[in-house]
């Protein structure tokens, strides 16, 4: 019977886009990890000066954790017919995720008030490079949450927004797009941490 159940886990079928989207996330966080063990390889460099964070990582960090938070209400209002909230809370999730994209260029621009670029030495380099792939990331994410939030305020009337939220497909489409935001969010609470602990504020 266990050996029945291991069979069925392994050989049944998935869904496809649930799984392509695990693949993506598992090899963005393998490119993640590589950069940060490339980081910690280079930093031993007589070449290497530390730069501090800027202030604004740290306010778009609270920034980006309130935006999964709000995503999560919105899931519980979706899945509970409340759709009022749901849009609400779904445009909160846009607007936070618009925010956080704001707060990071103005740390850029901290950052470059003080003289530091890109290629200032190799401390700057990763602190630019890891904050600017994520900034990708975050970038894609809103995409499909403005997509979201787009096709939630075209149906207002309470019959068309039901019949929206009881098709499979759109279910499996809110899902996801839930999926990948609370992925990018860790994502950056790891990259933040990790530069936190090397540069310091």
């Amino acid at each position: 019977m266990e050996t029945r159940r291991k069979k069925n886990f392994i050989t049944r079928r998935r869904e496809p886009k649930r799984f392509i989207l695990w693949l993506c996330m598992v090899g963005s966080a393998f490119l993640f990890t590589v950069l940060l063990g490339t980081y910690i390889v280079r930093k031993m460099g007589s070449d290497w000066h530390n730069v501090s964070l800027p202030r604004a990582f740290l306010a778009s960090t609270g920034v980006i954790m309130a935006s999964s938070l709000t995503l999560h209400i919105t899931n519980l209002a979706f899945r509970h017919e409340r759709f009022p909230q749901y849009r609400i809370y779904l445009g909160t999730t846009l607007f936070l995720g618009l925010l956080f994209v704001v707060l990071q260029m103005l740390g850029w621009r901290e950052l470059m008030l003080q003289g530091v670029y890109l290629q200032t030495n190799p401390s700057s380099s990763f602190l630019f490079l890891l904050s600017g792939l994520h900034l990708v990331h975050i970038v894609i994410g809103l995409v499909f949450l403005t997509i979201a939030f787009a096709e939630a305020m075209r149906r207002i009337p309470y019959v068309e927004s039901f019949v929206y939220s009881v098709n499979p497909p759109n279910r499996l489409k809110i899902r996801l797009y839930t999926l990948y935001w609370h992925f990018v969010d860790v994502l950056w609470l790891y990259v933040f941490l990790f530069l936190l602990l090397n540069h310091g504020l």
